[in-house]
C-alpha cells in the first residue's frame, strides 16, 4: 500500500475508535434509542438521494437494517448508557469476528480451520477476562448488552455476505433507512415521549455535532474510505488496520473521558485483539493464495472490519 493509503486506513481506524467517545458524549444529550435513530436518519438523508437505487434485494436491506441497525446499535447504545465504558465497548465489539465465524459455519457451512479455531478460543478468553474485570469494577448489564450487540453484528455480517452487495456504500445508506422508524417507535415506548421531546428541545451545538460525527464521519466517510481501500488492495493488506480501532478507542477514552485501564483490562485487550487477528486474518491469507492461483479473490465484508 502506498503511504497515502496507509495513512487513510489509519485515519479510518482512528475515526471509528474515537466514535465510542463521541457516543458517550451523545448519551449525555439523548436517550440511547433516540440517539441511534437520529444517527441513522442523518446517515440516510440526504445521502439516499445520491447513491442510486438499491443493488441487492430488499429482503437483505430490510433484514440487515433490522439486525444491524435496530438490534446491534440499539443494544450497544443502551449498554453504554447503562454504564459500559467507551474504551471497553470498543474492545468488546471486536468479538463480532468470533460470532461471525460461528454463524457463518452454521448458516453458510464455512468450516473454520485450526488457526481460526485457536483465534476464537483466545478471543473468548479475552472476553472472559474482561467479564471478570467488569464484574468486579463496573455494571455487568452494560457489558452483557455489548456482548449481545457483537452477536447481532455477527448475524448481520453473515446476512451481508449472503447478500454480496456490489456497492458497499450504496448498501449501507439504504440499510440506514430501515432502523429509523423502529428505533423511534421503541424509543417512544421505552424511553417515553416526554424524555425524547426534552432531548430534542434542548438540542445544542454539541448534540448536533455528535449526531453529525456518528452519521457522516463514522458512517459515510469511514465506510466509503474503507470500501475504497478494499477495492484497491487485498483484504489481507487492509483488514489488519481494523485491529487499531480498540487501540484508538481505549486511548481516546482514557484521554478525553479519564477512563482508567486496569491490568486485567490490558490483559483482556491483548487476548481479544490477538484472537481476533488470528480469527480474521487467517482467512485473508487463504484468499490471497487463491487469487495467486488464478481464482478471483472474493470481496471482503467491510461491515465485519470493525466499523461502528
Amino acid at each position: 500500500m502506498p503511504p497515502a493509503h496507509i495513512a487513510l486506513a489509519a485515519l479510518v481506524a482512528a475515526v471509528w475508535g474515537v466514535n465510542f467517545v463521541v457516543i458517550e458524549i451523545g448519551l449525555d444529550h439523548f436517550p440511547p434509542l433516540l440517539f441511534s435513530a437520529l444517527r441513522f436518519l442523518a446517515a440516510a438523508l440526504p445521502a439516499v438521494f445520491f447513491v442510486g437505487r438499491p443493488k441487492v434485494a430488499w429482503k437483505w436491506i430490510i433484514g440487515v437494517g433490522l439486525v444491524l441497525g435496530v438490534a446491534k446499535f440499539g443494544l450497544l447504545f443502551t449498554g453504554m448508557d447503562q454504564g459500559a465504558p467507551a474504551g471497553l465497548s470498543s474492545l468488546i465489539l471486536q468479538v463480532q469476528a468470533v460470532f461471525t465465524a460461528l454463524f457463518a459455519f452454521v448458516a453458510l457451512g464455512e468450516r473454520p480451520g485450526p488457526v481460526r479455531i485457536v483465534g476464537m478460543a483466545v478471543a473468548l478468553g479475552g472476553i472472559a477476562v474482561a467479564a471478570v474485570d467488569e464484574g468486579a469494577s463496573g455494571p455487568l448489564l452494560g457489558f452483557l448488552l455489548c456482548i449481545a450487540a457483537a452477536a447481532c453484528w455477527g448475524v448481520s455480517n453473515v446476512m451481508t455476505r449472503k447478500a454480496s452487495p456490489p456497492d458497499s456504500l450504496n448498501f449501507m445508506v439504504w440499510v440506514s433507512l430501515v432502523p429509523i422508524l423502529p428505533l423511534l417507535g421503541l424509543s417512544l415506548l421505552m424511553e417515553g415521549v416526554d424524555r425524547d421531546m426534552a432531548a430534542l428541545r434542548s438540542l445544542d451545538w454539541t448534540g448536533a455535532g455528535v449526531v453529525i460525527y456518528v452519521a457522516w464521519i463514522t458512517t459515510i466517510f469511514g465506510f466509503g474510505a474503507w470500501g475504497y481501500l478494499m477495492r484497491h488492495h487485498p483484504a489481507s493488506s487492509v483488514a489488519p488496520f481494523s485491529l487499531l480501532v480498540p487501540v484508538f478507542g481505549m486511548s481516546s477514552a482514557a484521554l478525553f473521558l479519564d477512563e482508567s485501564v486496569s491490568p486485567l483490562r490490558w490483559c483482556a485487550a491483548a487476548l481479544l485483539v490477538g484472537g481476533v487477528a488470528l480469527t480474521s486474518l487467517s482467512g485473508g491469507r487463504k484468499a490471497v493464495r487463491s487469487s495467486r492461483q488464478g481464482e478471483a479473490e472474493p470481496e471482503p465484508d467491510p461491515v465485519a472490519a470493525g466499523r461502528t
